[in-house]
């Protein structure tokens, strides 16, 4: 049975709304939010038909979580076996998911013990059009989550530290962290991940994967929660091989009527695979400046040693400055702050869009902040902290201004892409850091809310959350035992062309050796 506030209730709630009520008026008001929610319980409890959860037919086995002697690269957070259709694009692979990608029928913890034992009853798009494709899903993995993880570091986070395949004694990466250290395994064949600052790309990028963000929309966000402003959350594959990329894109991109984020230019059907072999003769491919700033000498020189072997393919290289790329982190930290914070407050797959809302995680993670709000990620939590002060300071405007300056940043990156087809850079200025364990709580917090890891690795890729533009993440070489990569940047929807570049310069490069864990 529900419970009516009493009228001291009543004033407590009014006066963190920031009204002051007399005893007399909140009486008052007690007596009308008692019918009020009177109608409200009458409806939850109502049998009224309601929109069946979406989700890839058949019956499911529940699957186990894999014990550290079969998982020694902490790279899962569960195992299972679920077949898709009898052929597709993608019969014949096998295809996991971070652990905030919604698999109907197998459990998902966001990457907080909080979570433990809660299991969506819906498929994600991007699952349940793997499975029409003829996908088989094998399993979730390992993530930096609503708790923190050791992707970059640290002492804070659940479910423990996924191992670098190159080197355990180093960093994944994250958040998608679990994702890249199966790939690299060879334990699946494609991994879908999130990206809200470069949480596929990062993890790609010191793992040696291949790691796509795709164009803002391209790829359904439906059923993939984070917590993040979702004006810059994506959800893309990462894969070993450019060609499972394309074949990942081509069989899940396109238009969905559950994610209101997409525009009228996203189409219904994508075509990632019909020129992936074309070659690249005579395509322009700019270097951004910008983007080696900071960068090591190991990272500088081997891309500038991939850039030099497409132009051995035919491709026409230039030299580019894009100076906002050094400020556009800036808006994006604006925005983050209170998007992060409304999504919190408003639920997390949103408000007001016409479309389906999954109630139990939707539930579930409310029931986590309100209760468990102590065992959130510190920097998530600093976050919060920030968009609650920030709204107070300037009501809004932080936020509006966050968004209303996006078309200037957009237009400086179409400016350096009319004169070039691809943009290229490290993914990351670094390659994977080794990993510094910090058992001082205090000091583990300083680590976590300072992220000097974390701010390096997303000088690359954060941007392009932000503007929108696809980019990739394409493993050059190993140095000095483990992964170099380079970031592909294009125009909107020119997601396939950054694959044929990438598959023109792997097929031209021993690419095995580089990516392999013993190479």
């Amino acid at each position: 049975m529900y419970r009516v506030p009493d009228v001291q209730a009543v004033q407590e709630v009014a006066d963190r709304l920031g009204v002051k009520l007399s005893a007399t008026d909140a009486a008052i008001y007690q007596s009308h939010l008692a019918r009020m929610l009177g109608e409200f319980d009458d409806f939850v409890q109502s049998r009224t038909e309601q929109a069946k959860a979406p989700r890839f037919p058949g019956a499911r086995e529940p699957g186990y979580r894999p014990s550290a002697e079969e998982d020694r690269h902490n790279a899962w957070m569960w195992k299972c076996n679920v077949a898709g259709a009898d052929e597709g694009l993608l019969a014949g692979k096998t295809v996991s998911y971070k652990d905030h990608i919604a698999v109907a029928g197998i459990p998902e913890t966001f990457g907080a013990f909080a979570m433990e034992g809660f299991i969506p009853d819906f498929d994600a798009t991007v699952v349940e059009r793997a499975l029409e494709a003829g996908a088989t899903v094998i399993g979730k993995n390992v993530m930096n989550g609503l708790a923190g993880g050791f992707g970059f570091g640290g002492g804070s986070g659940d479910y423990g530290r996924p191992l670098n395949p190159h080197n355990p004694d180093h960093l994944t990466g994250g958040s998608s962290s679990g994702s890249a250290a199966a790939l690299a395994l060879g334990e699946v064949d494609i991994s879908f991940g999130g990206d809200q600052g470069g949480s596929i790309r990062i993890p790609a990028s010191w793992s040696g994967n291949v790691g796509l963000k795709p164009t803002f929309g391209l790829v359904s966000h439906f059923g993939v929660g984070f917590g993040s402003d979702q004006s810059i959350d994506y959800t893309g594959p990462m894969t070993m091989t450019v060609e499972d990329a394309a074949l990942a894109l081509e069989a899940t991109a396109g238009y969905d009527g559950r994610d209101p984020r997409q525009s009228k230019a996203v189409p219904d059907f994508y075509d990632a695979t019909s020129m992936l072999n074309d070659g690249i003769k005579g395509l322009r491919v700019g270097i951004v400046d910008e983007g080696f700033v900071g960068a090591s000498s190991e990272v500088a020189d081997s891309v500038n040693g991939a850039v030099e072997a497409l132009a051995a393919l035919g491709a026409v290289i230039s030299k580019v400055s894009i100076p906002e790329h050094l400020t556009v982190g800036q808006a994006q930290m604006a925005m983050s702050a209170e998007g992060a914070l409304s999504l919190r407050e408003s639920g997390f797959f949103g408000v007001f869009a016409k479309t389906y809302y999954p109630a139990d995680t939707i539930a579930a993670i409310m029931k986590l902040n309100q209760h468990h709000p102590d065992q959130l990620d510190p920097r998530s939590f600093l976050s919060h902290l920030a968009g609650t002060v920030a709204r107070k300071n300037y009501s809004g405007r932080l936020y509006a201004k966050a968004q209303n300056v996006r078309p200037s940043y957009v237009k400086a990156y179409d400016a350096a892409l009319s004169e070039v087809d691809v943009l290229v850079m490290p993914t990351t200025v670094t390659q994977a850091p080794r990993f510094e364990p910090i058992t001082d709580r205090s000091e583990a917090l300083e680590a976590a809310l300072n992220g000097a890891v974390t701010w390096s690795a997303v000088a690359n890729t954060r941007p392009f959350n932000y503007t929108g533009h696809p980019s990739l993440a394409v493993p050059t070489e190993k140095r000095n035992g483990l992964p170099v990569s380079i970031q592909l940047t294009g125009r909107m929807f020119d997601d396939a062309l950054l694959l044929r570049v990438a598959q023109a310069y792997t097929q031209s490069v021993p690419f095995a050796q580089y990516t392999s864990v013993s190479g």
